[in-house]
Parts: structure tokens; C-alpha cells; sequence
């Protein structure tokens, strides 16, 4: 990795990724659910989080490119705030995320292949149409995955499920916090675990050798995100795994 694209230096505390997901707000008119997608992020990004992902995947290009470049006024609004900036990084669209100037994209194992991604983010920074700091990372359910995505040069990594999870029961048995380990000690970029993720559990992780925390529930649910945040935030990562 690139000391232009790392984006968790020498942090002594998890990184915390919100993963955003209108569809379990529990909003009774779907037509409402973007304008509280909003408030959510607002809300979450104001409880100090440091990442937001925008994972809607079924929304229309359009309408994703206006929840982007919102969700980027509300991160920008708060990291003038903060000695750190507040990333949104944009689930598979690298074409709306380049094209809205966000911070990163984050790529599924079946999405557009890394090199190629990286091929059109060098395009657009040749032409400076992305900052310097973009990011491109990868989720990944194996160590195979994990390690092939470090070969193809991703800036950090998903590793999930941990733990069982609604939102990823397509993805097989959960990993547990042996295999997480085994990722965090093969690979040299950045692993955030992800996956039914709670504060119980969210030492049992970053233990493990995760730089960080990545989450739908664990955010979107909470009563009172400062709280989940700061309980977070307070986990050290100075501890790595032999």
C-alpha cells in the first residue's frame, strides 16, 4: 500500500465503517426511506464515525449519485470539525464514485476486478478528477480472497462474516475469530471485520489483528450512536496477534 493511501496511519483506536442499508430502517413508505437514509448518516457521522459506505445497491445510478454527493456534504460538514476526515466510500459504482468525487470505492469478490479499478482511478487522477487519496478495497470470505487482494495491490479489506448475521446468510457459515486471525497475520493492508459485529463482541475482533469495524446494525440500530461509537473508539489496537 501506498503512504498516500493509507488510511489508518498510526491509529491506536478501530476504524468504524458505517455500511448503509435503507432497506432494514423500518421505514412504513419506501418512498420515505432515502430521506431517513440521510438523517441516519447524518446522525452516525455526527457520533464520530470515520467511515460511511453507501451500499444501496438497487437504487439507479442517478438517484445513488445524489445520495453520494449528499451523504459527501454531510461527511464534509463534520470533518472541517475534526482533525480527521470522515471517508464515504461507494459499494461496487466506481463510476458514480469518480464521477461524485467521493473518497473510495469498495469492491465485492465478484465486482469489477481490482487492477482494472485501479486502472481507471490512475485515469482520473491523471486528469485530477479524484483526490489523491482515493481508496479502493475489496470484501473478502477467504484467505485466498484476502491474500490475492493484497497481491492486486487493494488498499485495505472486508473480512466476514465473523459471526452470523441476517444480512450475509448468502455467504456461507460464519468465520469466526480464528479465521479473522489468520487473515489479519497473512496480509499487511488493513482488515476490517465485518458481520454481526456487536459491542460484546467487537474486542473479540480487533484482538484478533482487525484495524477496524465495519457494520449495517450495529450503527444504523443503535438507541444512542455516541455511546456505540465512543465504546468503539475506545478498543485498542495496539495489541496484534503473533
Amino acid at each position: 500500500m501506498s503512504a498516500r493511501n493509507n488510511p489508518i496511519g498510526r491509529r491506536n483506536s478501530p476504524l468504524l465503517c458505517y455500511v448503509t442499508d435503507r432497506r432494514t430502517l423500518g421505514i412504513a413508505n419506501p418512498a420515505d426511506s432515502l430521506a431517513a437514509l440521510i438523517q441516519k448518516i447524518e446522525e452516525v457521522v455526527a457520533a464520530e464515525i470515520d467511515w460511511v459506505q453507501i451500499r444501496e445497491k438497487d437504487l439507479p445510478a442517478r438517484e445513488l449519485a445524489s445520495l453520494t454527493r449528499q451523504a459527501l456534504t454531510i461527511t464534509g460538514k463534520y470533518s472541517a470539525k475534526r482533525s480527521s476526515t470522515v471517508r464515504v466510500l461507494v459499494n461496487d459504482r466506481l463510476d458514480v464514485a469518480l464521477a461524485e468525487r467521493a473518497d473510495g470505492v469498495h469492491l465485492g469478490e465478484k465486482s469489477l476486478p481490482v487492477a482494472e479499478a485501479k486502472r481507471l482511478v490512475e485515469s482520473a487522477l491523471r486528469k485530477r478528477a479524484v483526490d489523491e487519496a482515493f481508496l479502493e478495497g475489496v470484501s473478502c470470505h477467504s484467505l485466498e480472497a484476502a491474500e490475492a487482494a493484497e497481491r492486486d495491490g487493494t488498499d485495505y479489506i472486508f473480512f466476514g462474516p465473523v459471526f452470523t448475521t441476517p444480512s450475509k446468510q448468502g455467504l456461507g457459515p460464519s468465520q469466526g475469530t480464528e479465521h479473522l486471525q489468520q487473515v489479519c497475520s497473512a496480509v499487511s493492508i488493513p482488515v476490517l471485520a465485518i458481520g454481526g459485529i456487536t459491542l460484546d463482541n467487537a474486542a473479540s475482533c480487533i484482538h484478533a489483528g482487525a484495524a477496524g469495524i465495519a457494520a449495517i446494525r450495529l450503527f444504523q440500530d443503535a438507541p444512542d450512536p455516541v455511546f456505540t461509537v465512543r465504546q468503539l473508539h475506545q478498543l485498542s489496537t495496539d495489541f496484534r496477534p503473533q
